[in-house]
């Protein structure tokens, strides 16, 4: 199967050139503002360099491809309106249109979970305990916290009217992201200690505590999401539907259930079974 990733060096891009590159069922090819250089952990793979708000440079990509998952968006929930406009909305049109132009069959968006974000607003912090009573799955109300968080609604549904009015896409899965993180990071104190690091709070703080328990919600593990990923590019059944991205966390308030049923997603992450970061 030939994949066009799109936003191919972020956190979700980069997890599945680490866990799907060297897969014999795939042949990727990387779109990307920036290259990197070789010295980089990313650098020497083939990248067709393009900004996903500029159709003519970045439409040439999707020819001859079976898939895309399109990462490509500014992906800061406090990002300026104009910001948004290009990388995520127009950016969003531009890809749906290059599949379309192109005949690629198969579009995964990278949606995310400040669609529904508040809920997080109204219930938080108490949200972040064990067994807060709270689940959250694809029939529920849209509520986005942000322009960002709006902005992927929009790219929801605009992928729907393209399943249903043009000859291509003829599948779209929206994923809502919840927290995959750099490989640095890629575990429940991820945030926590990120934190610590650039001097924001102290280990052991109420910061740092919060920061930990939300990240046990939230967290998808690099390998949870790039199986994610590869079952909807394996699914032949689905039309459009919504997805939340998060490992089987028992604090998550996003529900799962429905990618296990309609996808096959099985994630082998749970967040409860770290009692503190690696060392």
């Amino acid at each position: 199967m030939r994949v066009l990733i799109t936003g191919a060096y972020g956190r979700c891009g980069t997890a599945i050139i680490d866990n799907l590159d060297d897969s014999e069922d795939y042949e990727f090819t990387y779109l990307n503002r920036s290259d990197r250089s070789s010295e980089d952990p990313y650098g020497g793979y083939d990248t067709q360099l393009a900004d996903v708000a500029d159709y003519d440079a970045m439409a040439p990509a999707f020819e001859g491809q079976d898939a895309v998952v399109h990462l490509a968006a500014h992906p800061d929930v406090d990002a300026p309106w104009p910001d948004i406009l290009q990388s995520n909305i127009i950016g969003m049109y531009n890809a749906l249109e290059a599949a379309r132009e192109h005949g690629v069959e198969t579009f995964v968006f990278a949606s995310t979970n400040h669609v529904m974000g508040m809920y997080e607003e109204e219930f938080a912090p108490e949200l972040y305990e064990l067994g807060f009573d709270l689940t959250v799955d694809h029939t529920d109300p849209v509520r986005p916290d942000s322009y960002y968080g709006s902005s992927k609604s929009f790219g929801e549904d605009l992928g729907r009217y393209y399943v249903e009015n043009f000859d291509a896409p003829t599948q779209f899965y929206s994923l809502r992201i919840c927290s995959v993180r750099s490989s640095n990071y890629d575990h429940p104190y991820g945030d926590a200690e990120y934190g610590v690091e650039n001097g924001e709070f102290e280990r052991g703080s109420d910061a740092y505590e919060r920061n930990v328990k939300r990240l046990k919600c939230t967290w998808q593990s690099r390998r949870d999401f790039a199986h994610q990923v590869e079952q909807c590019l394996r699914d032949t059944d689905v039309n459009y539907d919504i997805f939340y991205g998060v490992s089987d966390n028992d604090r998550r308030w996003f529900d799962i259930e429905h990618a296990r049923d309609v996808i096959g997603y099985q994630p082998q992450d749970n967040a409860e079974d770290w009692e503190r970061p690696p060392s």
